[in-house]
């Protein structure tokens, strides 16, 4: 009887000696694997599902830990990247947001509406800088049956944003309706030359406002006749020449 306890205390100590062992053994594993993983990053993922070219809010996204050691330079890990942003393919529930999923949200005056890019080039020219929210027209010189002829192609066109400032301006992206779009395309490709023109915007309503109105000039020739002048600033005979009432 105490042989068989003897045998059964020296098992159960072997026994917690090898547990032992084998916890430290996983232990010292997952020590190993967390160093070499480098921690835990939060990357941003979706919070269920986002329609494609549409305007990212913060209630469609989420975070996500994920160990260093599979972070990605594409990975989003700065909500401040996602801001006026929208995703050009569609995303589901838990799906990672990558920067080439990405693209500026476009701030169109009408839905309806397209930019198309026009840089500098041997064809195109700027006769000024152009900067966002200016308007242009655009001339095009081109030949038609052997006769070569420059005309007014667009007017006062919306510059949508410009490439560059002072010397360093390279071009401009112009909002045209989408039936617009293909001539102004295609004269890009096929005229011979292409002048872009700064539309001088606010000098005509200058002009405008400092002429006087008709009311105003009505109301000042009133003034005048009550004053005893004529509308023309020169004073008008109430009285006939003493001389010309005595003469019968």
């Amino acid at each position: 009887m105490l042989e068989s306890k003897r045998r059964a205390t020296i098992f159960l100590l072997l026994a917690f000696v090898l547990a032992a062992i084998a916890g430290y053994l996983v232990y010292d594993k997952v020590r190993t694997l967390n160093a070499e993983l480098g921690g835990m990053t939060k990357i941003y993922v979706a919070a269920g599902s986002i329609p494609s070219r549409t305007l990212i809010t913060e209630g469609q996204i989420k975070t996500m830990e994920i160990p260093n050691r599979y972070v990605l330079d594409s990975y989003i890990t700065d909500k401040k990247k996602l801001i006026n942003m929208v995703t050009v393919v569609p995303l589901e529930e838990d799906d990672i947001i990558t920067g080439n999923m990405l693209k500026p949200a476009t701030e169109l005056r009408e839905a309806n509406h397209r930019l198309v890019a026009m840089y500098r080039s041997d064809k195109v020219q700027f006769d000024q800088v152009v900067t966002t929210n200016d308007r242009v027209d655009i001339i095009i010189s081109k030949e038609e049956n052997g006769e070569k002829k420059t005309e007014l192609f667009m007017k006062d066109v919306p510059v949508a944003w410009a490439q560059g400032k002072g010397k360093g301006f390279v071009g401009v992206a112009l909002e045209v309706p989408l039936d617009d779009a293909p001539k102004l395309i295609n004269i890009q490709n096929y005229a011979d030359h292409i002048r872009v023109l700064k539309a001088n915007v606010g000098k005509e309503e200058t002009q405008i406002e400092s002429q006087p109105t008709e009311t105003e000039q009505q109301q000042t020739q009133g003034q005048e006749i009550q004053a005893g002048t004529e509308p023309n600033g020169t004073e008008q005979q109430l009285n006939e020449n003493p001389s010309q009432q005595e003469n019968p």
